[in-house]
């Protein structure tokens, strides 16, 4: 597998710590929303979130347009953690201390 590119890698592990619609995922990221979309649109297609909207009752009644929600797919978690550990893996190549053991 080829790993998420960093973005993809920001945004799937937002899901994955159950931050579930888009605003959310710009706030937990600090990503703008012309880079997470686009993100979640290929990680959707690739299998690695599923994704469903709100009922309209419920935005309605706070006001609100209909929220998307994603959710992590079990493909996706696979594929973030072993996107992670290449990244880790690559940093430890790099000589870059993994901000983990570092805090040991």
């Amino acid at each position: 597998m080829k790993p998420l590119s960093i973005s993809s890698l920001a945004v799937l592990g937002a899901i994955s710590r159950s931050v579930r619609y888009g605003f959310d995922i710009m706030d937990a990221t600090s990503l703008p929303s012309g880079t997470v979309y686009p993100v979640l649109g290929r990680l959707e297609r690739d299998g690695y979130v599923r994704s469903k909207w709100e009922s309209q009752t419920i935005a309605q009644r706070e006001k609100r347009p209909p929220r998307r929600y994603y959710e992590i797919t079990a493909s996706g978690a696979r594929a973030l953690a072993e996107s992670a550990e290449h990244y880790r893996t690559l940093g430890a190549r790099l000589g870059i201390p993994d901000r983990r053991s570092a805090a040991k």
